[in-house]
């Protein structure tokens, strides 16, 4: 768990996440609007060094930002209006899930069957209006001892 006092703080931890995340890896990121999904996928950007800018995918549902620097292209995908598995199927993530590190905004309870390891990130609010508790479960071999 790790409290977040403000956006670029939240930014910074994404940064640091980058620097664990490689290909083949899915993040799975939850919690209510304006919690600062979004802002976390934008440091783990950063920390990629992949092409941005990186906004919020909610009406184009996913993006592919490629690499800048020779390392994994990072998908964005946004779940938020996606109605059940089927829709899920049709964006196809699997097919760049090995090559890539794969985040999905809204993604619980829809993309888990994409990985059998995976980061599960849930942002809640806090008691300022900018303040953010951050947990972090992983599942799977992948993340035994990471986090």
């Amino acid at each position: 768990m790790r409290i977040v006092a403000t956006a670029e703080e939240m930014r910074e931890l994404g940064v640091e996440l980058a620097g664990l995340l490689r290909p083949g890896d899915l993040a799975v990121l939850s919690g209510p609007l304006g919690a600062g999904k979004t802002t976390l996928v934008q440091g783990i950007a950063d920390g990629l060094k992949v092409r941005g800018p990186i906004t919020s995918p909610t009406f184009v549902i996913a993006r592919v930002h490629p690499s800048l620097s020779g390392g994994p292209a990072l998908v964005h995908a946004d779940a938020y209006r996606l109605g059940g598995d089927l829709e899920v199927d049709d964006l196809d993530l699997d097919a760049s899930l090995e090559e890539s590190v794969t985040v999905v905004e809204w993604g619980e309870g829809l993309v888990e069957g994409l990985a059998d390891d995976r980061l599960e990130i849930s942002i809640e609010r806090g008691e300022s209006s900018e303040e953010r508790t951050v947990r972090f479960r992983g599942i799977g071999a992948r993340w035994e001892g990471i986090v």
